[in-house]
């Protein structure tokens, strides 16, 4: 296939392009290196040095003979991503490049700013340049769990079945966000299902977990293929920042009493999930949405995981509380459903005390750059 991946310099754009020209497809990237930019104006720069999209293509391309074509373009620019999907004609687009951070969204009216800007307006043009160019590409979107915030019931996949004063209808299951970056998300995927009606657009919304790892098939070809990993208070996911804290002898830091439940999973499957979802397309008109986690955790129990796997490597790491910087409930119920792409064919990574202890030997590598002060958080958001 013909696949153009916006935001292909990102924690998951990258691998993503490498595992589809891996698998032959013919891949195109486009960045404008805002996530580079925005980790380093906050002093938030990635453990492990990576270089940029043109040299990670030139490596990539010198040990595989696989072909990444790279843009550097804004997609909030309409009139350069008209131009890039009218070039490329894609069969898919993934859609990644958006702020990806609900911390760094919620710093200030200039994060915000930033936030809703990239966001809203990527989303918007990715849509019309599709409708004018490619009508029959199907879009992959990356959205998240973290649309539906925490219900005090059953999270469904995407969508709810209403029974009202003797009626049913089927509609978007209700979202509420607890950042910027997730309302941002939310308005998405109104904006998608509004043009899918309108215009018969083809469309994935896959709703994804917080992500954890960096190995990859193909990133053990070199290290210089491995991808943007964080570990800070704004861009770093949970599990990884658990991880570069247990090898800088920094204790796991809970936030509150860590009985906040997410849906999680490793970045493997994220690559198997975005393949899935690209070689069984919807049909034009369908808006087909997708949980994207494997399993269910609290942070306390992440925690003690690593904990786990820590000591056995090593390394006596140990737990702490401490005042919760977010607006988010302590503990809640959390029950998803999360059967669509397992249905489809998803074989998950589940995660295991190896699993963890091969991070921490690839983290290991990296000590002497963890910056103990970006561990913490350095903002609140009240």
């Amino acid at each position: 296939m013909n696949v153009l991946i916006l935001g292909g310099d990102g924690y998951l754009g990258w691998p993503t392009a490498m595992r589809f020209a891996s698998n032959g497809h013919q891949v195109t990237v486009v960045d404008n290196y805002l996530k580079r930019t925005l980790a380093k104006q906050n002093k938030s720069q990635a453990l492990i040095p990576t270089p940029d999209l043109l040299e990670r293509a030139r490596i990539f391309q010198s040990l595989t003979n696989h072909q990444i074509d790279v843009i550097i373009e804004d997609c909030t620019n309409p009139t350069a991503l008209n131009e890039i999907v009218q070039r490329c004609r894609p069969e898919v687009l993934i859609h990644y490049a958006e702020q990806p951070s609900g911390p760094y969204s919620m710093r200030g009216f200039e994060e915000a700013q930033v936030t809703f800007n990239n966001n809203i307006h990527t989303t918007f043009n990715v849509i019309w340049s599709v409708i004018k160019h490619a009508p029959d590409c199907h879009i992959i979107k990356l959205g998240t769990m973290g649309e539906y915030g925490t219900p005090n019931i059953d999270i469904e996949e995407g969508w709810i079945d209403i029974h009202h004063r003797g009626r049913t209808d089927k509609f978007l299951y209700p979202r509420q966000g607890a950042t910027l970056y997730h309302t941002t998300k939310i308005m998405d995927t109104d904006l998608l299902w509004f043009y899918v009606r309108t215009y018969g657009l083809k469309v994935t919304d896959l709703m994804q977990g917080p992500v954890y790892g960096l190995i990859t098939e193909e990133s053990l070809l070199d290290d210089r293929l491995l991808t943007n990993f964080h570990y800070d208070d704004l861009f770093g996911t949970v599990l990884n920042r658990f991880i570069v804290q247990a090898v800088a002898g920094i204790p796991l830091t809970l936030y509150g009493s860590g009985g906040q439940t997410r849906g999680f999973l490793n970045i493997k499957d994220t690559l198997q999930c975005l393949e899935l979802a690209a070689a069984q397309p919807v049909e034009r008109g369908d808006l087909r949405i997708l949980n994207q986690f494997t399993e269910q955790f609290s942070v306390r129990q992440l925690a003690e995981q690593v904990r786990t796997a820590a000591r056995s490597s090593g390394y006596q790491t140990e737990i702490q509380t401490i005042k919760n910087p977010r607006k988010e409930m302590d503990s809640h119920y959390f029950n998803a459903a999360h059967q669509g792409l397992l249905d489809m064919g998803l074989k998950p990574h589940l995660l295991t005390t190896e699993i963890i202890s091969e991070m921490i030997s690839v983290i290991a590598k990296y000590q002497d750059r963890i910056d103990h002060s970006k561990v913490m958080p350095r903002f609140s958001y009240s």
